[in-house]
C-alpha cells in the first residue's frame, strides 16, 4: 500500500510539459491544430489524508561526546555540591576533633571571652577616666575575682548554716513518703520497701569497685576545674589589659583580602556579646530574686542558696532557671510537702514564662537576634557536645555567628553596588 501511494504522488507531481507534445495536436508553430486552446493541466489527486497515515519517522538526537554529557545538569550540580558539602562536613568534623582533645583549654578561653564581655565595659570607663590600662585592667579583674568568691562563701556558709535544720526535716520528709507509700495509691507493703532499701545497698557493696574508681575520677575532675579555672583567669586578665593588640594580631594572620572584611566583623561580634552577657546576667539576677522571694513566702528552706543556684543556671537561656529550680521542688517535696513542692512549680513556670516573653525581648532587645528554636537546638547540641559548659556558650557563639555573617553579607551586597555604579558610570562616559 504504501508503494502505491507513493507511486501516485510521484504521479501527480509530473509538471505538465513533460507530457509528450503528440497528444497535444500542435502544429509547427507550436498552436494546437484547427485553433484550439491548450487542454488545462489536470489537478493532482488529494493524497495529503492517505500520508498523513504512514508512520513519522523519530529524530535522534546526536549521541554526547563524553558520557559526562550525557549526565543531566541538574543531577550534575547535585553531584558538585555533594562533595563540597562532605569535604566541608570532614573539616568541621576534624576541627571538633581538635577541640575535643583540648576541651578544656577550649573553654578555658571560652569562659575567659564571657567574663571579659562583662568585665570590658568597666576596663574601658576607668580608661576614658584617666587610668592607667594595667590598673584599670587589675583593679577590674580582681573586684571580679573578689564578687565570684563572695558569692561563692555566701552559699556555703547558708548551706552549713542550715544543713542541721533541713537534714531532721529531709528525714521527716522520708517517712512522710514512705507512709504515703503504703497507705497511699499503690499500697506498698512494709517488706516491698524494706527489699527495695536492701536492693539499693546491695547494689551499692556489689559495685563498690566501679565507686572508688568513680571516686579517683572524681579527683581528675577536681584538678581539671582548678586547671580550668587558672587558665580561665590568666585569659580574662590579659584579654582586659591587652585585648586590642591580641586583636590585631589575629588579624593579621589573615589574608589581606579577608583582613578588611573582620577588621569590620570584629567590632560587631564584640558588641554583640557584650550586649548578651550583660542582659544574660540581668536577666538571671530577676530571675533569681524572684523565684527566691517566691520559695521564701512559700517556706522552704535554703531559700537563698537556691537562689543563687538558680541564677548560675539562668545562663543557660530558656531552660536553665527551670532545670535548676528542680532542686527548690526536691527540697519543698521532703520538707513541706506536694502541695508546696507544686507551689514552688507554679513559681518557676510563671518565672520562666515572664522570661521569654517580656524580659529577653525588652532587655537583651535587637543587639542579639536568635530564634528561640535556635535557642534550644543550640543548648541541646552544646549540651550533647560539652555538657554543662557547651550549654553555657553554645547561645552566645551563636549569636555571635549570626552577627558576622550578616555583617559580611551586608558588606558583600554593598560592594557589589558599588561595583555596579562604577560599571554604569564607566559605560555612559564613553
Amino acid at each position: 500500500m504504501g508503494s502505491a501511494l507513493q507511486q501516485r504522488a510521484a504521479a501527480a507531481a509530473v509538471p505538465q510539459d513533460e507530457e509528450p507534445r503528440e497528444d497535444l495536436g500542435e502544429d509547427s508553430a507550436g498552436q494546437p491544430e484547427g485553433g484550439g486552446r491548450l487542454p488545462t493541466p489536470r489537478e493532482p489527486e488529494p493524497v495529503v489524508a492517505e500520508l498523513r497515515s504512514e508512520p513519522v519517522r523519530e529524530y535522534h538526537a546526536p549521541r554526547p561526546a563524553t558520557p559526562a554529557e550525557a549526565v543531566p545538569w541538574g543531577l550534575r550540580v547535585a553531584a558538585e555540591s555533594t562533595w563540597r558539602l562532605l569535604l566541608l562536613a570532614g573539616a568541621l568534623y576534624l576541627l571538633f576533633r581538635v577541640v575535643d582533645m583540648l576541651r578544656l583549654v577550649a573553654f578555658a578561653v571560652l569562659a575567659a571571652l564571657l567574663i571579659s564581655a562583662l568585665l570590658e565595659p568597666t576596663v574601658s570607663w576607668l580608661r576614658r577616666r584617666g587610668v592607667p590600662r594595667s590598673l584599670a585592667a587589675a583593679g577590674t579583674f580582681l573586684s571580679g575575682v573578689a564578687g565570684i568568691g563572695l558569692v561563692g562563701w555566701f552559699v556555703v556558709w547558708q548551706v552549713t548554716t542550715n544543713l542541721h535544720s533541713v537534714t531532721d526535716q529531709v528525714q521527716a520528709g522520708v517517712e512522710r513518703i514512705r507512709d504515703w507509700l503504703v497507705t497511699g495509691p499503690f499500697h506498698l507493703t512494709e517488706q516491698q520497701i524494706t527489699d527495695f532499701a536492701k536492693q539499693i545497698s546491695t547494689a551499692i557493696g556489689t559495685n563498690s569497685e566501679q565507686i572508688t574508681s568513680a571516686g579517683f575520677t572524681g579527683v581528675t575532675i577536681a584538678v581539671e576545674v582548678l586547671t580550668g579555672v587558672v587558665l580561665t583567669a590568666f585569659t580574662t586578665f590579659f584579654l582586659l589589659y591587652d585585648g586590642a593588640r591580641i586583636w590585631g594580631w589575629m588579624l593579621g594572620m589573615l589574608p589581606r583580602q579577608s583582613r578588611y572584611a573582620m577588621a569590620g566583623a570584629g567590632p560587631k561580634a564584640w558588641a554583640t556579646l557584650t550586649a548578651y552577657v550583660r542582659g544574660t546576667v540581668c536577666v538571671a539576677f530577676i530571675d533569681a530574686l524572684c523565684i527566691g522571694i517566691g520559695i521564701q513566702l512559700l517556706g522552704v528552706q535554703l531559700a537563698l542558696p537556691l537562689a543563687v543556684i538558680v541564677f548560675l543556671g539562668a545562663f543557660v537561656p530558656l531552660v536553665g532557671a527551670l532545670v535548676t529550680g528542680t532542686i527548690a521542688v526536691l527540697i519543698a517535696l521532703v520538707t513541706q510537702g506536694p502541695f508546696t513542692a507544686l507551689m514552688v512549680m507554679v513559681v518557676l513556670v510563671a518565672v520562666q514564662q515572664i522570661e521569654g516573653h517580656l524580659l529577653q525581648p525588652l532587655i537583651l532587645g535587637r543587639a542579639v537576634r536568635v530564634h528561640p528554636l535556635a535557642v534550644v537546638l543550640g543548648v541541646a547540641a552544646g549540651t550533647i557536645v560539652g555538657g554543662i559548659g557547651g550549654a553555657i556558650v553554645s547561645v552566645p557563639l551563636i549569636a555571635v555567628t549570626n552577627t558576622v555573617v550578616v555583617h559580611l553579607r551586608r558588606r558583600a551586597a554593598a560592594g557589589q553596588q558599588v561595583f555596579e555604579a562604577l560599571e554604569a558610570a564607566r559605560v555612559n562616559g564613553a
